[in-house]
């Protein structure tokens, strides 16, 4: 795995990437800048068809603060596809949603990516999800199913191994940490108010991965 963020902007110079040797990748770093370039307008003009969707001004995330520092992170995974002995279902990532509002995935084709459509229903029901040559896997996180009240759900997704090698290159677009994430007024009305308070994107992180590290360290 190999994780990296902005090189520019308060984050990038607060959070500085650790890039390979030079010398011994030397067009690592202007690829993988290059990359986030190009995937950051993409989620940009996702975002405003979102806006859109929602009876919003197409610039609404922008005009909010949602990308006036980028604090989206990318993400290069690689599972082994090893296949448990014993014939049980292998997990290379387990049941999760993730945290922030978008995440972009790129993958190589190889099967293994499932998601459940009702996440709130049991038992779950998982479906394969077709890689797409030239696409991008769009997964919805939490912060964007509490910014839309619910109208957008988070998407509940697993990896299961299939006996093959699988990579594939996440791209989890968040907001500015200052960006205040609030109900939006066209998802919300005097009969379906609000179902979470206003949050400061900072702190909404800062209380997940805090309850994540909880249940790690309650698991031991």
């Amino acid at each position: 795995m190999f994780t990296f963020g902005s090189s520019e902007g308060v984050l990038g110079q607060l959070y500085p990437n650790k890039w390979p040797l030079e010398e011994l990748l030397p067009l690592w770093r202007p690829t993988m800048e290059c990359y986030y370039k190009n995937v950051m307008d993409v989620g940009k003009k996702l975002f405003g068809l979102v806006a859109l969707a929602l009876n919003l001004k197409e610039n609404y995330f922008e005009q909010v603060g949602a990308f006036n520092d980028q604090a989206a992170v990318v993400r290069l995974l690689r599972y082994s596809g090893e296949s448990n002995s014993s014939g049980e279902e292998t997990c290379g990532a387990s049941a999760h949603s993730d945290f922030g509002m978008i995440t972009l995935l790129a993958t190589d084709g190889v099967a293994g990516l499932q998601v459940c459509r009702d996440k709130d229903k049991e038992p779950k029901v998982w479906e394969d999800v077709a890689g797409i040559k030239g696409t991008f896997v769009v997964n919805i996180g939490d912060l964007m199913e509490r910014w839309t009240n619910g109208l957008f759900r988070s998407t509940l997704h697993r990896v299961v191994s299939v006996g093959k090698e699988r990579y594939s290159v996440a791209v989890f677009v968040d907001p500015d940490p200052n960006c205040v994430v609030e109900c939006l007024e066209s998802c919300c009305s005097e009969t379906y108010p609000p179902r979470f308070p206003p949050v400061r994107a900072r702190d909404y992180f800062h209380e997940r991965f805090s309850q994540t590290l909880a249940s790690y360290s309650g698991s031991d």
